[in-house]
């Protein structure tokens, strides 16, 4: 049914809970899944600049990037799920309309992704990647829940 298998990931447990219930998703579907991981780089070029190596920052910032990517990737793997990944890079805009754009351009069959949740005034100033994709996307979209401990 699901062929193409797209998934944002982050350094979050809420992410790991997704990359867990994909394996599953996927080892049923036989489908291909793409790992990407959104960063932005616009966000260190304005307002104080001149005090920090913004080259380095973006550097560093590529460089976590590519280890959410790598160990996405493991997870995955020691679950049977071979997966290729990818690391978008942004200069403002959202981290939604990228993943989207990707979702569009690879293409995906569906987007899994994790949600954190946030509600009421956390949600007013984190905002939600999760919500943008849901109201955007050209695919139909899976989210996973965070499972908070009780």
């Amino acid at each position: 049914m699901y062929q193409r298998i797209l998934v944002p990931v982050d350094d979050s447990e809420t992410s790991r809970q997704a990359l867990r219930e994909v394996t599953r998703f996927c080892c049923d579907q036989h489908g291909k899944t793409r790992l990407v991981h959104v960063i932005d780089l616009a966000q260190f070029t304005w307002g104080g600049a001149e005090f920090v190596d913004v080259g380095e920052l973006q550097s560093n910032l590529r460089e976590g990037g590519r280890k959410v990517l790598e160990s996405a990737a493991v997870l995955m793997k020691e679950n049977g799920v071979e997966a290729e990944t990818s690391l978008i890079e942004i200069w403002g805009g959202t981290i939604s309309s990228a993943i989207i754009e990707d979702a569009t351009n690879w293409p995906a069959d569906i987007v899994v992704m994790g949600s954190h949740g946030w509600t009421g005034l956390d949600h007013l100033l984190l905002g939600s990647v999760a919500e943008g994709v849901v109201r955007h996307a050209p695919v139909p979209v899976l989210i996973i829940p965070i499972k908070r401990k009780k």
